[in-house]
Parts: structure tokens; C-alpha cells; sequence
């Protein structure tokens, strides 16, 4: 089968690393080089799973402003962690009618939903808290720490496209402006 090109393996894929004659090639490096470094870096960050008292605090925080259903209780935490935090309708759901069996949260249903306040005691143990999970720096080093990976995912989904669809002139193009942009990048790394 000499000629004959490869099946298999990564390399057999057109675009890929180590297939030189697909336009993209560059431009592939430079995505699989931002994926590794965002691993490497932040990854472990990313996935940060938060603990029950976690989800207790954080909506005893978010009812201290004012009642709220549980869908706008995860959409609010999702929101305020800048998307770090979702958490998920099977711990949000049963902690809050563990805090209404408490006393520290009320429900009242109204057009087939229920709606949730926070009780006096609700109040005090919010105040006591202190921050919501979402402010702490302590969990995944704050909100700063995901705006930056959350950029450079959006930049990655783009490289991706401009490799996939992109002419030749436009990925020469995308990778100079990616080059740039790391120049420009460590730049700001080495301000005061």
C-alpha cells in the first residue's frame, strides 16, 4: 500500500497536528497550544465543585435580597460566580425544603409554583455568613479567574471555525493577530 495515505491515529485526520498540507496547520498548533496552557493553568479551577453549606449559604445570601423560585435561585448563582458555580436543580430543590422544614426559608405557591422567602431566622443566619460562596476567593480564586479562561474559550471557538472553513489568507491573518495578541499580552504581564 505504498502512497497510500495513513487511517489511523492523529495524525490521519486532514487539519490535524502533523497533516503539514491542510491550510489550517498553523493555526491548529496555535488552538492546541491555547487548550493545553488553559488546562495546565486554570483547568483544575474551572471544575471546582462547591459543598452543600455551599449551597445553603449561597441561597440564604441570594433571598436575603428578596423571594425568588428556584430556577432564579441557580440562574442568580450562575450569574454571580460569572459562571463558575451552576448548581444543579438535585442540590438547589431539596435544600431548600430542608431550610423550609427548619423554619429558615417560607414557600408560597402561586400559579402552580413556589416561590421562596427568608424567614427572620433566615436573616440572621444570612448576616452571619458573611460573603455569598460566589464572592470568596478562597474556592477558585474569585470571579478574576474565570473571566480570563471564559475569553480565551470564546477565542478558541473562533480558531476552530477559521481552521475548519477559513481560506488561506484568513488563517495566515488569524495567526497573526493570535501572535500579537500574546505579544501584547505579556506586555501587560510586565507592568507594575
Amino acid at each position: 500500500m505504498s502512497g497510500s495515505q495513513k487511517t489511523n491515529g492523529p495524525d490521519s485526520f486532514p487539519g490535524m497536528p502533523g497533516d503539514s498540507r491542510h491550510q489550517g496547520f498553523g493555526l491548529w498548533e496555535t488552538l492546541e497550544s491555547l487548550r493545553s496552557e488553559f488546562e495546565r493553568r486554570v483547568g483544575p479551577r474551572m471544575g471546582a465543585r462547591m459543598g452543600r453549606g455551599d449551597v445553603r449559604a449561597a441561597i440564604l445570601s441570594l433571598l436575603a435580597e428578596g423571594p425568588m423560585h428556584g430556577y432564579q435561585i441557580i440562574q442568580e448563582i450562575e450569574k454571580r460566580s460569572n459562571g463558575a458555580w451552576k448548581p444543579s436543580a438535585g442540590s438547589v430543590y431539596p435544600t431548600l425544603q430542608l431550610l423550609a422544614d427548619e423554619g429558615v426559608v417560607q414557600a408560597k405557591e402561586s400559579s402552580g409554583r413556589k416561590t421562596y422567602s427568608i424567614t427572620e431566622s433566615g436573616a440572621s443566619e444570612a448576616s452571619a455568613n458573611g460573603s455569598a460562596p460566589w464572592e470568596s476567593s478562597s474556592r477558585w480564586g474569585g470571579s478574576r479567574s474565570t473571566v480570563l479562561p471564559k475569553a480565551g474559550i470564546r477565542l478558541a471557538e473562533v480558531v476552530g471555525q477559521i481552521a475548519r472553513s477559513g481560506t488561506q489568507r484568513q488563517v495566515d491573518e488569524a495567526v497573526g493577530v493570535i501572535d500579537d495578541a500574546r505579544r501584547k499580552l505579556y506586555v501587560i504581564l510586565a507592568e507594575d
